[in-house]
């Protein structure tokens, strides 16, 4: 059980990684960790997510404590309906982007603050490694709940007339299908719509190339303005523009500046470690403050909050939203821009166009590295990038991010995986090619024996 404890979520290959018992276990305790009397669940539709909703629910209701089961759900749902109908705690039942034999638990507290490690899954494990069992003498009620009509009432203020704009849509066989139809009707393109848990046409991860093809080819042969692909429990979305090209998820964050300054919003926005410095010009080119912080809803959506942001958004395809109770939206973000994305269609503007418009700087994208002196090879990058050239910006919250003049780079050890991940923009191609390349070089004597340097 204690490997599926990740820094943001439990999460794992289920019956290997935790089972039923650990799933009773962590349902039991929930209740008293989180001072919670009623725990929403929701789940998505991986094969083993109704058998871990029975141990969950069982493991509650023999608390003393009470559950209501939303059913299937898009993770988001469930973070908007713990704090709108005042929920102290609330369990998401999903692997999110990972393969069809992996599952796990996305848990809030009151407010749908997240509950990473450090933020409570520390303690919950504790409890349920160590701590008796005595259920309660009178068991908690288990209530099904229905709060999607509530839901798209909420989403509808982000509708807009997307008459004549050409859109192609992969759910991925996941919970972004729930909805989608609700909110952008017939007309657009859709593929992969069927709920299906097994994620039979490719596994729901919009990140990886290989999962986001056939969108790409639909983009082309529909010559569509734009595509967007959900992942498994679409609280991510990412997007691909009217060449078929997959664009980074970062630039989004700019997108959604153009839509608040337009309303006359002003404030502050956050960003991640990894996030493009055009990003970061583009936003602040909108009058917005932006804030860098660490990468995952553990820390995005308290950072946020803690800050009164009003938007923000990461590399990996998470955009946070205040009035989403500073939570991420996949279904939010799609809808404001497409929005925005026909504002400038309707100026015979493209998306790559719009893109083209706020990327200024040359990326080499993440890569990975099988690596497991993480720490020594971060410095080794630190001391010998830093020797060379006075660091304009140093950032060491989640690995280091250094900027300098013309060029800056990220590296930082994954909360998820075995690597060790790296990324670098400059101004100029020449100049990110010569820093890639000493890149790699610095790193290769840490790279495990028998992996390719860098995938």
């Amino acid at each position: 059980m204690r490997k599926a404890f990740k820094a943001y979520d439990i999460r794992g290959i289920y019956n290997t990684d935790f089972n039923g018992r650990d799933v009773y276990k962590i349902g039991f305790f929930l209740p008293q960790l989180l001072r919670a009397e009623t725990v929403l669940v929701g789940h998505d539709v991986r094969v083993s997510s109704p058998e871990i909703l029975e141990y969950l629910c069982k493991g509650i209701t023999d608390s003393g404590a009470d559950v209501h089961v939303a059913g299937e759900c898009t993770t988001p749902m469930v973070y908007w309906a713990t704090a709108k109908f005042n929920y102290n705690a609330s369990v998401m039942i999903t692997a999110s982007h990972n393969p069809a034999n992996h599952n796990g638990l996305k848990i809030s507290r009151a407010q749908a603050w997240p509950v990473g490690l450090d933020s409570g899954l520390a303690e919950l494990l504790e409890m349920a490694e160590h701590k008796e069992i005595q259920p309660a003498v009178i068991p908690g009620t288990f209530t099904q709940i229905d709060f999607r009509k509530e839901y798209l009432s909420f989403l509808s203020q982000y509708q807009t007339n997307l008459q004549g704009l050409r859109i192609a849509v992969d759910c991925s066989n996941g919970m972004g299908s729930l909805l989608i139809k609700d909110l952008l009707g017939n007309e657009p393109y859709y593929i992969y719509t069927e709920l299906d848990g097994t994620f039979p046409n490719h596994e729901p991860n919009p990140l990886e190339e290989k999962n986001v093809t056939d969108l790409k080819k639909l983009v082309r042969h529909k010559r569509c303005d734009i595509g967007l692909i959900f992942d498994g429990d679409a609280d991510r979305v990412m997007f691909v523009d009217e060449k078929g090209r997959f664009i980074q998820p970062d630039m989004m964050i700019a997108v959604l500046a153009g839509y608040f300054a337009d309303k006359g919003m002003k404030g502050k926005a956050i960003q991640d470690i990894r996030t493009s410095k055009s990003v970061t010009e583009y936003v602040e080119s909108k009058g917005f403050k932006m804030h860098m912080w660490r990468v995952g809803r553990a820390y995005a959506a308290l950072k946020l909050r803690e800050i009164d942001g009003l938007f923000g958004g990461e590399l990996a395809g998470h955009y946070y939203f205040r009035d989403f109770y500073y939570s991420d939206s996949a279904y939010v973000a799609a809808l404001i821009i497409l929005g925005e994305v026909k504002k400038h269609a309707d100026k015979g503007i493209t998306v790559s166009q719009m893109i083209d418009n706020i990327s200024r700087y040359y990326g080499t994208g993440e890569i990975n590295f099988h690596i497991d002196l993480k720490t020594e090879a971060m410095n080794a990058l630190k001391d010998a990038f830093s020797s060379e050239e006075t660091p304009t910006a140093f950032y060491d919250f989640d690995g280091y991010r250094i900027e300098f003049t013309d060029w800056w780079f990220n590296v930082r050890p994954s909360n998820t995986e075995p690597y060790l991940r790296f990324l670098a923009e400059a101004r100029t191609p020449e100049l990110i090619s010569a820093k890639k390349k000493k890149a790699l070089a610095i790193l290769k004597p840490f790279i495990v024996k028998g992996e390719n340097a860098g995938h």
